[in-house]
């Protein structure tokens, strides 16, 4: 299986890149093709300009590169930390570039935009890891896990993703090296059940 990981954080000490690199080595184990992009380290715009917007629009080499691995990838792996409820802006811009129309979702004939689209991607498994400096319960005591919501509702199943899981690992700041590696071996295990070889 062709599995595409999109990793979105700008410190390459950072423990997403310790869990994107843990991804790509079990998912590599298992047998599976593996797109992996830092995009940080790729230095993707994540500025969508006005004339990627219509559905025909000429792209850029590394957009053009980007939407045919989503279109041909049977799972995706997502990783980023939550900033303000959100992905970063870079995973945030890779969404908007990416993930657009005739690639991820298409509306029906007759339909302005104003419809529910069909997706268009594979119907594959998304496996999204976040990181976090909120404890779990003030997370959902306060915000309601808005990320849950952003992934599973309002991005990957519009797009047409069958399976969403999502685990939120922290908190990062005060974590010991033992918590982490206990971190990291679950990370593996997701991967493992999720994308099994």
């Amino acid at each position: 299986m062709r599995v595409s990981v999109i990793l979105g954080h700008p410190d390459p000490k950072s423990f997403n890149h310790a869990l994107a690199s843990t991804v790509v080595a079990t998912l590599r184990e298992l047998g599976h093709e593996v797109n992996f992009h830092d995009l940080q380290a790729e230095g993707f715009d994540p500025v969508l300009p006005a004339t990627e917007t219509a559905r025909d629009a000429a792209l850029p080499p590394l957009v053009a590169l980007h939407c045919r691995e989503i279109r041909e990838a049977g799972g995706l792996v997502l990783v980023h930390p939550n900033w303000w409820g959100q992905p970063p802006a870079v995973m945030k811009g890779w969404v908007d570039r990416v993930l657009r129309p005739g690639v991820a979702y298409e509306f029906l004939p007759g339909d302005g935009g104003e419809g529910v689209p069909t997706g268009l991607l594979q119907p594959m498994t998304a496996l999204v890891l976040n990181t976090s400096n909120t404890p779990a319960v003030r997370e959902q005591a306060v915000f309601g896990d808005p990320l849950e919501r952003l992934w599973a509702d309002c991005i990957l199943t519009f797009c047409g993703v069958r399976k969403v899981v999502r685990r939120m690992f922290g908190v990062i700041c005060t974590s010991t090296p033992d918590q982490r590696a206990a971190w990291l071996a679950e990370a593996a295990g997701l991967v493992s059940r999720e994308f099994p070889a």
